[in-house]
């Protein structure tokens, strides 16, 4: 594909660039295949049939054949995709100047940054930890909420990262707002994903914010920020949302907190005459 590309635009991209964006399926049917193992994990065939064409050489002329033919068909699309190469090439150079420097910068935040209470066990422990599945990393919104839930976390488990105040809106920019930002750098350094969701550090990433308008805006942003950079921590479940009661309702006998108004005024018919009806403040 790559080389395709080359040859269809006259430009020496580098393959990382190409590839970057674009997804692709390739379907072949063989008759009578060999695997190389009983799980079937990785074909053992290696040619189309007996004394043919190999299967790489093959798909290989297929895709670039193909490929080629598109290209010259469709000159919209392949603006489109000159474009998004471009893209990708500035991006590289703007980040391969400032990364050292993040890295730096990310590597000395660690052992001073008061931002983080960590825990013991991470996801990337020992296979044989039981433990690391429950590893869970709470964003909080400032120092009072991160106060508030390190006093009742489990510090084998559950660690903690305490915003400054609202995240950048990141809608629409470039990774190099990651390096340049130095919340969201420490944030990308403490769950070690720079390079990928191989070092994921927490099998739960939980945005802990109040449940009122500055909280709801504050995990917007934060939304914005995995789904713009970190898409895979979506996709594979890692995410999550802390929901926090909006109301407590109560007598002497009994607590009810509630998550809406319906839930309110449940409550509220529930408890009887006069209750005492609070909103509930932050995190508790």
């Amino acid at each position: 594909m790559a080389k395709t590309i080359r040859d269809y635009y006259k430009k020496d991209w580098e393959a990382g660039d190409i590839r970057t964006g674009i997804v692709a399926a390739v379907s072949v049917k063989i008759i009578e295949p060999v695997f190389e193992s009983q799980t079937k994990t990785k074909l053992g065939s290696q040619e189309i049939e007996p004394g043919g064409q190999s299967m790489r050489s093959f798909i290989g002329d297929f895709v670039a054949r193909e490929l080629d033919n598109y290209l010259h068909k469709h000159p919209d699309v392949s603006q489109v995709l000159q474009e998004r190469i471009l893209q990708s090439e500035r991006e590289r150079k703007e980040l391969s100047g400032i990364r050292k420097l993040a890295r730096e910068r990310a590597k000395k935040s660690s052992l001073h940054n008061k931002k983080l209470r960590d825990c013991r066990v991470h996801l990337t422990d020992s296979k044989t930890d039981p433990c690391k599945q429950e590893s869970t990393l709470f964003i909080t919104e400032g120092d009072s909420a991160s106060g508030s839930i390190t006093k009742r976390r489990d510090v084998n488990t559950q660690a903690v990262f305490s915003l400054k105040g609202k995240p950048l809106n990141c809608h629409g920019l470039t990774k190099k707002v990651v390096y340049e930002n130095e919340e969201f750098n420490l944030i990308q350094a403490a769950l070690d994903i720079e390079d990928g969701m191989d070092g994921l550090r927490y099998n739960r990433i939980v945005v802990a914010t109040d449940a009122d308008v500055d909280g709801m805006h504050i995990r917007l942003l934060l939304l914005t920020f995995f789904l713009q950079f970190f898409p895979d921590l979506v996709k594979n479940d890692h995410l999550y949302i802390l929901q926090t009661p909006l109301f407590r309702v109560r007598n002497k006998k009994e607590t009810i907190y509630c998550y809406s108004d319906e839930e309110r005024q449940n409550a509220i018919h529930k408890l009887g005459k006069n209750p005492e009806i609070a909103p509930v403040q932050g995190l508790r």
